[in-house]
């Protein structure tokens, strides 16, 4: 395998900018029990190169600080007990600053590591950590930003973000049906639970050529979208009706204008922009009340991948995750990995949806066709949105 150095160098950096404008104040906020505080991210990656890597494979490291083993587990049984989830924000200490030491400590025993060469098996871990931490950098943003969205100031995450950028052209294209391999195929670097590739039987169906808009969303709205039962799913109207939902997650309703709280703070809503921070009861509400449906997720990787279809397809990636109709399952003959790594996705395949894409907060190169995200129905705080389907 290629030297690691300089991949583990750009990615430890990328992390260490993303809170070049956050204040030690802000890296210890947990705004709900879903979030967690950026200083907990930065020391949490850290960790998983420490326990899975450096403790395990080089002779004569010594641990950072004893107390992190417990502090920073996120849910790794095997590893041990942890602090619990939703009281992260309660940890005012260990400081940012003895997090950013904590960093330094293992990037330099992981740099003279990674010099001295390691085995293939040793680096497939490190590149599993690595896209660990590129998880965790998009985590970071969306938890941030929920955070500073409930400020009265709306702060800037980055003050010179901002989402300007049309959506594609809207409409459909069709998609010929028939047996269809996917899943990840290739010795390159994925996630266990994008795998085994496997055939899958297709009927013919389309699939939008666009992402929907936050104009398709105001009009979905006007015409009582959010008021209406018989569009939504009984779960999804329930907690929609019980969490108050009328519009997506950020948006404000100022001086008969719209706002929207991004990484670049409260901006105008673009209504060409795409529609983000939905969940996937909406999104399937608003699918029903379009007369189409969500795609499932072999129907958006077949369409992603098929050069005849692909090229019609507006912002597969790098705007935001799209829901699909899937639920989170093993694909046929899936088997997490040995050890407690193997507690990394396959424990979770159970009562959540897939989403496809990838987001703006999206480490550039992280995702790819195959890539599964997940998370509950309800779940908003997310780069969020959707990307209809249709029967043929």
């Amino acid at each position: 395998m290629a030297d690691l150095t300089p991949i583990y160098q750009r990615i430890r950096t990328a992390t260490a900018s993303l809170v070049r404008h956050l204040t030690d104040e802000d890296q210890a906020v947990q705004s709900m029990p879903d979030a967690s505080p950026a200083k907990w991210h930065r020391a949490h990656t850290t960790w998983f190169f420490e326990q899975f890597v450096l403790v395990p494979s080089a002779p004569g490291y010594q641990v950072f600080d004893a107390d992190f083993r417990f502090l920073f587990n996120s849910y790794y049984e095997a590893v041990g007990a942890r602090h619990p989830r939703p009281m992260r924000g309660l940890l005012t200490r260990p400081s940012g600053e003895r997090i950013t030491a904590y960093r330094a400590h293992v990037d330099r025993a992981m740099d003279a590591l990674l010099r001295d060469g390691i085995a293939d098996e040793l680096a497939g871990l490190v590149e599993l950590g690595l896209n660990h931490e590129q998880q965790h950098q998009e985590l970071l943003l969306t938890d941030m930003l929920h955070a500073f969205a409930q400020s009265p100031l709306v702060p800037p995450i980055f003050p010179d973000w901002h989402d300007t950028q049309a959506a594609g052209k809207p409409g459909f294209v069709r998609v010929a049906g028939g047996e269809a391999r996917i899943g990840h195929r290739g010795e390159d670097f994925h996630f266990d639970n994008e795998g085994p590739a496997h055939t899958v039987t297709l009927e013919d169906f389309s699939i939008g050529t666009g992402l929907v808009r936050n104009q398709d969303w105001l009009d979905f709205i006007a015409d009582g979208g959010y008021r209406t039962p018989s569009l939504w799913m009984s779960d999804g109207w329930a907690t929609s009706q019980t969490q108050g939902w009328a519009h997506p997650l950020y948006w404000q309703s100022r001086e008969d204008a719209w706002w929207q709280a991004g990484l670049g703070g409260l901006q105008p809503l673009v209504p060409s922009a795409p529609v983000r921070h939905i969940s996937w009861y909406e999104a399937d509400a608003f699918a029903r009340w379009a007369g189409a449906r969500l795609p499932t997720e072999a129907e958006w990787e077949v369409a992603s991948l098929d050069p005849t279809v692909s090229p019609a397809l507006h912002d597969l990636t790098g705007r935001v995750w799209q829901w699909t109709e899937s639920a989170y399952r093993p694909y046929p003959g899936y088997r997490p990995v040995a050890g407690a790594v193997g507690e990394y996705n396959g424990k979770f395949m159970i009562n959540q949806m897939v989403l496809r894409g990838g987001s703006v907060a999206t480490p550039p190169g992280h995702a790819r066709a195959s890539y599964r995200n997940f998370f509950h129905p309800d779940k908003r705080w997310q780069f969020f949105g959707l990307r209809l389907a249709r029967d043929a």
